[in-house]
């Protein structure tokens, strides 16, 4: 059986990564699941310790975007403006890659996704390395991704050797994942930046095409219907009449209590009403609210403006996997 640790050391994740071996890594996003980005061998421990479908595509992370654009065929103009303004951060884009990259990252696709992590840990690894990180978010396929080094040990222990630890992620929600059709600007995925931030930056309308159907193969991470899920059923709010009896239920708002629920069963995600507060503890609050082994969980949407639109596609897609 695999010893998972966790611990600061940067040259013990090096020696591991060099090894084809994976580790959990801190990005200002998510915890993510690590392997050389190179390596097809190191890259299918990913899927095999996350229990991730082969059909669903990596992230490359990489230390700067000179580095990431080596392994791009041809970059868009906007591409360019929006990785001046953006990297290092919570910005990932769907490019046509070159023969150095494995198909294994790509699940055998044309295009790979490409970003600059804002983590000054992270960052400080891969400027040790002479490749590129692929990592997913550091949880079993499905589940709520981690925030925390903890998460990571709860869900991960015994299946990766080392959590690099980061501290708590800043974001709490994973990278915005934007792509190039023609003259077109997609999101495939909402994410830390917000549709409005990137449109102010191009000048330029952006689309969302962020799903696909059961049968589909998807283009990018978290494009499928059913994510980021507790183990606990979770349901909208509005839903709550079902339930005769709320008292072993609980309640995730944003920043005001529900009179209908017991006020220990209740987790604000920003008593103040800030919204990226909410977003850094979206994920957190479903961890908490799952170890409590509520017989539900009751949630709230939030304002649809900023990154509130990225936060409510969690809720939806977690809330989906019970309401199906």
């Amino acid at each position: 059986m695999i010893r998972t640790e966790i611990g600061i050391d940067l040259n013990k994740a090096k020696l591991l990564l060099d090894s084809s071996d994976i580790i959990s890594i801190p990005t200002e996003t998510v915890y993510g699941l690590a392997a050389n980005g190179k390596d097809p061998m190191a890259i299918s421990k990913i899927y095999t310790a996350k229990k991730r479908p082969l059909s669903n595509p990596l992230i490359l992370h990489y230390k700067d975007a000179s580095s990431a654009f080596q392994d791009i065929t041809k970059i868009p103009k906007e591409a360019k403006v929006l990785a001046e303004n953006f990297w290092p951060g919570p910005l990932t884009m769907l490019l046509p890659k070159s023969e150095s990259i494995p198909d294994a990252v790509t699940s055998g696709k044309s295009h790979v996704a490409i970003r600059v992590p804002g983590h000054e840990l992270c960052l400080s690894l891969l400027n040790t390395l002479d490749y590129p990180i692929a990592a997913p978010s550091a949880n079993l396929y499905g589940r709520i991704s981690p925030t925390s080094p903890f998460h990571v040990y709860e869900q991960l222990n015994s299946r990766i050797p080392y959590i690099l630890d980061g501290g708590i992620c800043e974001k709490g929600i994973e990278s915005t994942i934007i792509g190039f059709e023609n003259d077109n600007l997609f999101i495939y995925r909402l994410g830390s930046i917000s549709i409005e931030a990137i449109e102010t930056c191009i000048q330029k309308k952006v689309h969302v095409k962020d799903k696909v159907e059961d049968n589909q193969a998807p283009l990018a991470s978290g494009m499928v219907k059913h994510h980021y899920a507790p183990y606990t059923a979770m349901f909208n709010i509005v839903e709550k009449n079902k339930e005769k009896d709320l008292s072993n239920c609980g309640f995730i708002g944003f920043d005001t209590l529900h009179p209908d629920f017991p006020s220990e069963n209740q987790f604000l995600l920003s008593e103040t009403g800030n919204i990226d507060a909410a977003a850094k503890e979206l994920y957190r609050s479903f961890h908490v609210m799952d170890a409590n082994r509520f017989k539900s969980i009751y949630i709230e949407f939030m304002p649809e403006s900023g990154i509130g639109k990225a936060i409510n596609d969690r809720i939806n897609r977690a809330i989906q996997k019970y309401s199906a």
